[in-house]
């Protein structure tokens, strides 16, 4: 098993933004990609992060893009892998688990 240790980042807030009501909230969708990962690729490390975008933050970067999706009136959650967007409203865990193969992580490995 050779994979590059990646980094899954969740971005948003504890309120279901307006064109996302009637789905899980940011912080649900954090816990459950969390967790589906780590069923779905056993045994390789995932760095998984939530950041709150009514929160300021330290990392500059984490703060750059926080002003993006409040600027820009991206659907939340948005989830990022090695800082590129995976799925924003309603992220897919195929899309996610597609993105973490590309970086070498297997399925069901042991």
């Amino acid at each position: 098993m050779n994979y590059k240790e990646t980094e899954v980042q969740v971005f948003g807030a504890e309120q279901v933004c307006a064109s996302c009501v009637g789905m899980p909230s940011s912080k649900d969708t954090y816990e459950w990609l969390g967790a589906a990962l780590n069923r779905k690729f056993p045994n390789q490390h995932i760095q998984m992060n939530y950041f709150d975008i009514d929160s300021s933050h330290d990392n500059p970067v984490i703060q750059q893009f926080v002003n993006r999706i409040i600027e820009e009136d991206l659907f939340y959650p948005i989830v990022l892998i090695e800082g590129e967007i995976m799925g924003e409203g309603n992220p897919r865990l195929k899309t996610i688990a597609a993105k973490l193969k590309e970086y070498g992580y297997e399925e069901g490995s042991e």
